[in-house]
This record gives structure tokens, C-alpha cells and sequence, in this order.
């Protein structure tokens, strides 16, 4: 790691939020029960219930309930590029809390309804965007066709994770999954432009897959082209094994099909989760691509008839109950403090994450065109 690296990290990502893990129990009396479509208090049968271990031993999460936040009324057009198979449960479970709210979602990539809203201009139903990343979220934005987010809806996730047109509902972090039964953490290396050389071992990734499409973007905007251009052509060099996605090559690291890979933290602990005793752990590299983090969001569309409904939709996706969700069903990085993430994983303030601005990771053309030709993709 360059000393250039080291002095440009974001020093608030270092700031330690007071209270961070706090249950706030005094303000979630009820949470528990308002988990459950039936109010019976069994989370396990809500349809924002809880996978398999990232439910076990945890209490009530912190954070602001549904119960305490406006009640949502009226006509409500959402175009989600996250999947219905990841948030459909928790945006029916929004839909079914209120009996005066029509909301309808329309699932497709985040690319695409970014160019959807933007062909259907001042015309287009939506009214909010919820993306799976920060690129798409600043491609809107810079497109004009993000309408105002509310003071009160920006100040519940730290000021790194938000603009004044969009915000943060969870996070992902770069990580490397690596076999314990081939490495100890201690040869795992801990910064990304090692690999592969100083890593003896088989690798993996998913390069067709858009979140390393963003990693190696993230490459290009801090180490340059051309170093980024001769680690791709080096990890190709070695021999890395190309899989169809992230949680196909995490899967492949806990069979010892191979060594190592290049992913996105959940996957590992949806591996986990399915089998705890699985030969995987997760290891952290230092201020660099490697470290990467990014998030999933949401914007208000200019073209709203609602704003107030809007923003209140998006403020449901901060809520207790839904950072929860996250936590433990995605097994993303809530983004409110009061609610941990699920697995051995450092807090947010732990992760030696690198400066890069987030909607920069939107300029996946050159990443594509480069990936091309050296003949990753």
C-alpha cells in the first residue's frame, strides 16, 4: 500500500458512531411483534422473518420502527433493480401495513430502469428507484431525474452513504473468500495488487458479474489503467477460474474446487449459512479496489406526484424492521447504527475502505471495454 493510498482514505469512515449496536429497546417495545403479519410476535413467520442462522440469539434491532414513522397513503409506483427474489417479502410486508397504500413495483436491472425513467421522461409513473448500486443511483442524478429527499430521511444514514438526491438503505463490502482448509488468514494477502503473485493458490471470480465489473472499475479510478490492465492480464495469467456469479465462486471456495476468489461479503454468509461448518472464512484487504464498498439505495424520481409519500416509502427502507431484514435475510451492512450485520465481520468503522466517490462506479464503459480486451469477458 502506497503512502498516497493511506493518506487519502476517508478519515470519517474512521469515526466511531457512540451508538453503534445499541439495541434501543426502550423504543422497540413492540418490534418484535410488528415483525409478524399475524402480531403474534413469531418472527420466524413473518414475511420478514429470518434465514436459518442469521436470526439465531439475536434480539430486537435498534433503530426506528414502522410503527413510529408516518403512515403510508396514497398511489405509489416503485421500480426496483434489486431482485423480487431478495426485497419482494419486505416490500409486500411494507404494502400490506397500510390499507390506503397502492403500491406497485416493477422489478427489472437498475441499468435498465435508469434508461427506462430517462426514455419516459416527464411521462414516467415512477416515483421511486431503488437501485442495487451507488452508479446506477448517481446515473439518475445526473441525468436531472431525481426529485428532493427530506432532511429528516437523509440525516439517518451517515453523511459518506448519501448525496442531497439519493441515499444508502444497505451496504456490500469487497472481500476475499478463501478455503481454511487450504490457507490461514495469515496467507491471505491484504492488499488486491498482490494478487496473484503472492498468493499461492487457485482463484475465482465472476467477471461478467456486475458488482466485479464495479471492483475492477474501482481498480481503474484508484490505481490507474494500466496498473489495472496488467493485474487483470496477471490474474488470467494464473489461471483464474471464471464462474457465472459471486455465490457460484464462493461455493466453489468451500467445495476447494478453488483457493480463493473475489467477492462480495454475503455470499459468504449465505454459504455459511446453509452450511456452518462450511470451509470458508472471510478476509479483508486495505484501502484499496479490494476494499470497496458500496450500497444499495434509493431516490426519489422528478417526476413524482407525491414527494411526501415518497420519501416516506424511503424512509421505510431505514426502518428497525427492514435494516433488520437486511441484516439477517440478505446478510448485506445495515446502514443505520443501531442494527449489526449478521456473521464474524468488522463494523463499517472497522473497514479500511478506499476514497473513491461511489457514483464514479456508474462509468462502467471503459472497465467493460478494458475487461474485453485483455479477454476477461
Amino acid at each position: 500500500m502506497t503512502d498516497d493510498r493511506s493518506r487519502g482514505r476517508l478519515t470519517d469512515r474512521r469515526r466511531f458512531l457512540a451508538t453503534a449496536g445499541a439495541l434501543g429497546a426502550a423504543g422497540l417495545a413492540g418490534c418484535s411483534e410488528s415483525l409478524d403479519g399475524n402480531g403474534n410476535g413469531n418472527v420466524s413467520d413473518s414475511p420478514v422473518g429470518q434465514i436459518g442462522s442469521g436470526r439465531e440469539g439475536r434480539g430486537a434491532p435498534g433503530g426506528t420502527p414502522m410503527s413510529e414513522m408516518p403512515e403510508l397513503s396514497g398511489e405509489l409506483t416503485v421500480y426496483s433493480g434489486r431482485g423480487e427474489f431478495l426485497v419482494g417479502d419486505l416490500i409486500s410486508y411494507i404494502d400490506d401495513l397500510y390499507d390506503d397504500l397502492e403500491l406497485t413495483v416493477r422489478y427489472a436491472g437498475s441499468t435498465d430502469l435508469v434508461n427506462q425513467i430517462v426514455n419516459e421522461g416527464d411521462g414516467s409513473p415512477a416515483d421511486v428507484f431503488y437501485s442495487v448500486n451507488a452508479g446506477a443511483l448517481g446515473a439518475l442524478a445526473d441525468e436531472g431525474r431525481t426529485g428532493a429527499l427530506e432532511e429528516s430521511v437523509l440525516e439517518m444514514v451517515r453523511e459518506e452513504f448519501h448525496t442531497d438526491t439519493w441515499i444508502g438503505t444497505s451496504g456490500r463490502a469487497r472481500t476475499i473468500p478463501y478455503n481454511t482448509d487450504a490457507f490461514a488468514a495469515e496467507d491471505v494477502p491484504n492488499d488486491i495488487m498482490d494478487y496473484p503473485e503472492a498468493f499461492d493458490g487457485d482463484l475465482g471470480w465472476a467477471p461478467s458479474y456486475g458488482s466485479c465489473q464495479a471492483f475492477v472499475t474501482a481498480m481503474r479510478l484508484i490505481e490507474g489503467e494500466e496498473a489495472t490492465r496488467e493485474w487483470l492480464e496477471a490474474v488470467l495469467e494464473a489461471g483464474i477460474t471464471e464462474y457465472p456469479d459471486e455465490f457460484a465462486a464462493c461455493q466453489a471456495v468451500a467445495a476447494g474446487e478453488i483457493d480463493a476468489a473475489f467477492t462480495n461479503h454475503y455470499y459468504i454468509q449465505r454459504v455459511i449459512d446453509g452450511n456452518p461448518g462450511a470451509s470458508i472464512a472471510t478476509a479483508f484487504t486495505s484501502g484499496d479496489a479490494g476494499a470497496m464498498f458500496n450500497v444499495a439505495g434509493a431516490a426519489v424520481v422528478d417526476t413524482t406526484d407525491d414527494e411526501s409519500l415518497a420519501n416516506g416509502f424511503v424512509r421505510h427502507l431505514l426502518s428497525a424492521e427492514a435494516q433488520d431484514y437486511f441484516a439477517t435475510s440478505t446478510f448485506e451492512y445495515p446502514l443505520i447504527p443501531d442494527v449489526e450485520p449478521v456473521g464474524d465481520l468488522p463494523s463499517i468503522d472497522e473497514l479500511d475502505v478506499p476514497d473513491i466517490d461511489l457514483t464514479q462506479l456508474s462509468d462502467l464503459e471503459p472497465t467493460v471495454e478494458l475487461m474485453r480486451d485483455v479477454g476477461a469477458l
